[in-house]
């Protein structure tokens, strides 16, 4: 028997019966409420924990990647936790090592979700369960619960704060009345990362019906989330790319942007250098076009404080890191982990059980009440545009 099949045995035996749990979870009270499945368990003390983080590049990963491990560790587990920095072959050579140094659970937040599936082999041939943290792993059996935000939801709401911000619906999501044309260009995320899909699906549902009676107009055409896609959610290529469609389609100044799509907040900093660099100004109210995002991140929400990013998406990584967690310790303890979504998540070769979080738009009519008020940031943070 594999050295480690007390974390794994319960999750074999109890079978299609797990199933039928998390089915009728739904909206239930988190990743580890289910009742216990048997099988042996182990002390926290006697679990190490290998935690794989994609990148220290983005403030939104260091702080997931400090609060999975500040929380496991207060539960008592060993944990051996590295970062990627947005390589793949790093990424792989990392679990690989966590697994020869004698990891006993994985949580893992890929940086390309089709590319560790030798790595994961390796992991499930020794009976060690994997958590797939945010980014879902796809092509693969190998993983065996999902923690996540409701990212088609988080789409509608990036879309939901441009629709706002361009005046063509209140706060309550009714239409206003307000006539267009309304030039509007999108952006996507990393084409290779499986949640850009769902932001992107959310998105155009959202915004389909205001493009379809010509309210909205995407003057490039680019449409399609192929066209829309920035590798590695890079701020350098999506002002590139903003740079390019202004040459290409907005030469002169005789027609004008007046709204963004954008999934992340890192391109969001790079649509608007290259629209202020265009002669845009500054600011919304000098002429920048509505701009939205994702994550939170504290440069971004000093930007939206100051009137130049309409609006991002708050995920908060705390909630997200504490699902981990109850995941691994319904799998230290022999258990299934809880799921509440046991449709949404298609690998490619297996419906991944899974735990969706609420995310919500924050403005800067909100910053105070959603990120200060909660300690997710400091007023001074805020005013600062940087963490301590």
């Amino acid at each position: 028997m594999a050295r480690n099949n007390w974390a794994r045995r319960a999750v074999v035996t109890f079978g299609s019966l797990a199933l039928v749990g998390s089915l009728a979870a739904c909206g239930g009270g988190g990743a580890g409420s289910g009742d216990a499945a048997g099988g042996d368990s182990k002390a926290p003390e006697d679990i190490q924990v290998g935690v794989a983080m994609p990148t220290e590049t983005s403030e939104r990963w260091i702080a997931d990647g400090e609060a999975v491990k500040s929380q496991l560790e207060e539960a008592g587990y060993e944990v051996f936790m590295q970062f990627a920095n947005d390589d793949i072959p790093t990424q792989q050579q990392q679990i690989d090592q966590m697994i020869t140094k004698g990891a006993d659970i994985l949580v893992v937040a890929s940086i390309d979700g089709t590319a560790l599936s030798s790595q994961l082999q390796a992991a499930a041939d020794q009976d060690i369960p994997i958590i797939s943290y945010d980014r879902l792993i796809n092509g693969t059996e190998n993983v065996d619960f999902y923690v996540t935000f409701d990212n088609y939801k988080v789409g509608v709401q990036q879309a939901t704060s441009l629709l706002t911000g361009l005046g063509l619906v209140d706060d309550k999501g009714e239409k206003t009345g307000k006539k267009g044309p309304l030039n509007i260009e999108l952006f996507a995320g990393s084409i290779d990362d499986n949640n850009a899909h769902f932001f992107w699906k959310g998105a155009m549902d959202t915004l389909k019906p205001f493009m379809d009676d010509g309210t909205l107009v995407v003057k490039s055409k680019q449409t399609k989330i192929e066209q829309a896609a920035t590798l590695r959610w890079s701020q350098e290529e999506a002002q590139s790319r903003m740079e390019d469609l202004i040459t290409a389609h907005y030469a002169g100044g005789k027609t004008k942007i007046d709204g963004v799509l954008s999934p992340f907040d890192g391109i969001s900093r790079g649509i608007q250098t290259a629209l202020t660099n265009a002669g845009y100004g500054k600011s919304i109210k000098d002429g920048l076009p509505i701009i939205t995002g994702q994550d939170a991140e504290i440069a971004s929400v000093k930007l939206i404080q100051d009137g130049v990013q309409y609006a991002t998406i708050f995920k908060d990584t705390r909630k997200l890191a504490s699902q981990a967690v109850t995941a691994v310790k319904s799998y230290a303890e022999g258990t299934e982990p809880e799921a509440n979504d046991t449709e949404s998540y298609d690998n490619g070769k297996k419906v991944v059980p899974s735990f969706l979080l609420d995310s919500d738009i924050v403005t800067a009519d909100n910053i105070s009440s959603l990120l200060v008020d909660s300690g997710y940031y400091t007023a001074a943070e805020v005013k600062a545009g940087q963490t301590k």
